[in-house]
């Protein structure tokens, strides 16, 4: 039986493997691709609107328990990425 997780933007539960984990390393968020880091994890789809919902709502940071001055960088940097993937832009 496949492990339950809530996304943290969208709320919804899914399947752990068709969500992608978050950690706090140091003052910063990052993601987690192999589960496998020490520490807190946060779970989200690897959606834009999952990820914009999660840090608009600071929910990574109620989640990880972490100050909400969490460096946000790295997720930004991939929700560029991941939208010049699915557009088709380098």
């Amino acid at each position: 039986m496949d492990a339950v997780r809530t996304c943290v933007g969208c709320r919804a539960r899914a399947p752990r493997d068709s969500l992608i984990r978050v950690v706090a390393v140091g003052a910063d968020l990052v993601f987690d691709e192999a589960a496998s880091m020490p520490g807190r994890g946060a779970w989200v789809h690897p959606a834009q609107k999952c990820v914009r919902n999660a840090l608009q709502r600071r929910a990574f940071a109620r989640a990880l328990r972490v100050p909400a001055q969490v460096g946000t960088q790295t997720i930004e940097e991939w929700l560029t990425s991941y939208g010049n993937q699915v557009n088709g832009s380098k």
